[in-house]
């Protein structure tokens, strides 16, 4: 099939590159005259584990290309997918004005049928004000809308893109639904569902998701706090929960909150459509509170240990990215941790796999950045662990004690047995658990 996916961030990047990998001719376009100069030149804009392998084969042979014109790609393509932001404005909706200027601009090109897909997130009703835009200057005989939300997780989204456990799509048109029922085959020939529905209900579907999965995430970090409190193990509660099949074992990881491109954004844009709808979404209001809260709590305890002055105090810090197997700081607790350390006055060393060139573009000098995990706590009075990358999970503990000049490791991941802390002789605070202090 001929598509075209318009934007070329990391939703439309990596749709683009896995329609290709399956036989499609794909056409990518972007105003960023430079991004798409680069991915012509076979660069990759953005990190993502398997992404690379396919983008290249993909373009050495003719199925995936890249233009800024957009009228060229539409004249090709008969499916356009609309995988543009949407920003959260101040009050926390999402801005539809990247959407709709595109949808405009495809009304005036038009020519032959068409399916326009809304891939990006967007709240309840965009499929019907795209409609209303297009149907403005076109016959409407000549388009569909559809919308497709993604469910793509950082760090696998290849995997997640080629083997969906599920694909939803909301359209009122029995041509659109054969046109994506064709699409979508060769990704679900293992039987997982391709779920037709109509484009108020898919768009409500993508929110619903999400929020409900940043609410077991605040859940778990409310329940992790009251643990260190009351002298429970959030870990082994985890586990007891995790093995009640009406709860299930994902999602029940306590830390420093959630960040990246999606959660945050998201639980905002549905809680401000339920405002608009004269609805106090309780659960999702006390949500948002908890992360804004749990986002700090590993710079409050930093600061709690140094009693309040963290004045010329070094703090290594471990992991940027907002989770692992990404580059993408968008929302990332680290951020807000560096600056509550930055304001008590420490100096921050950091160091992340991937996320660093991304960090440095949002706090330049005023942190130090590192080569590897050891650089990081040369000469640092403490350790803060942000991000669960896998190198940090086994490291050299005698290294580590011989670099620091206090042995104590704040964790905001869970990542080390308290017992071999204790063993290691380190002064260790994680989340949910008991302090060990060796001191």
């Amino acid at each position: 099939m001929n598509i075209a996916v318009v934007g070329t961030g990391y939703v439309g990047l990596v749709t683009g590159t896995c329609f290709a990998e399956t036989g499609n001719r794909v056409i990518c376009v972007d105003v960023n005259e430079e991004k798409v100069r680069k991915m012509q030149e076979g660069v990759v804009p953005i990190y993502e584990p398997g992404l690379e392998v396919l983008f290249e084969r993909n373009t050495r042979q003719g199925r995936l290309s890249f233009t800024t014109d957009l009228a060229e790609a539409v004249e090709k393509s008969t499916i356009i997918f609309l995988a543009l932001p949407t920003p959260p404005g101040e009050d926390g909706s999402a801005d539809l004005s990247y959407i709709l200027k595109v949808a405009d601009e495809l009304s005036h090109m038009i020519t032959d049928y068409k399916v326009i897909v809304d891939k990006s997130t967007v709240p309840v009703g965009t499929a019907e004000k795209v409609h209303a835009i297009l149907a403005a200057n076109l016959d409407e005989r000549l388009f569909d809308v559809v919308s497709n939300p993604e469910f793509l997780r950082e760090g696998v989204a290849v995997e997640d893109f080629l083997k969906p456990d599920r694909v939803v799509v909301g359209t009122s048109s029995e041509k659109a639904a054969s046109v994506m029922r064709q699409l979508y085959d060769p990704f679900v020939r293992q039987g997982n569902p391709v779920i037709f529905m109509d484009e108020r209900s898919a768009e409500m579907t993508k929110y619903a998701a999400n929020a409900y999965l940043a609410t077991r995430i605040s859940f778990m970090n409310e329940l992790a706090n009251l643990c260190e409190k009351v002298g429970a193990n959030v870990e082994r509660v985890r586990i007891g929960m995790g093995s009640d099949t009406r709860i299930g074992k994902r999602f029940l990881f306590p830390g420093v909150g959630y960040g990246g491109s999606c959660f945050p954004k998201d639980v905002q844009a549905l809680s401000h459509t339920a405002n608009q709808s004269d609805y106090e979404f309780k659960i999702l209001n006390a949500v948002m509170l908890v992360n804004n809260v749990q986002r700090i709590i590993l710079a409050d305890k930093i600061i709690h240990y140094f009693n309040g002055d963290l004045s010329g105090k070094v703090i290594g810090l471990w992991g940027l990215a907002f989770k692992p197997n990404t580059d993408d700081i968008r929302e990332a607790p680290a951020i807000y941790i560096i600056h509550k350390l930055l304001e008590a006055g420490a100096v921050v060393k950091a160091f992340d796999p991937e996320a660093m060139d991304n960090i440095r573009e949002l706090f330049g000098d005023k942190i130090q950045y590192v080569s590897n995990p050891y650089e990081a706590i040369a000469g640092a009075d403490a350790l803060a662990i942000v991000t669960e990358w896998s190198v940090f999970r086994a490291p050299d503990f005698e290294e580590m004690k011989q670099q620091l000049r206090h042995p104590a490791i704040f964790d905001g991941r869970n990542l080390f047995d308290l017992d071999v802390m204790r063993e290691k002789g380190f002064y260790y605070s994680s989340i949910g658990r008991d302090v060990i202090d060796n001191a």
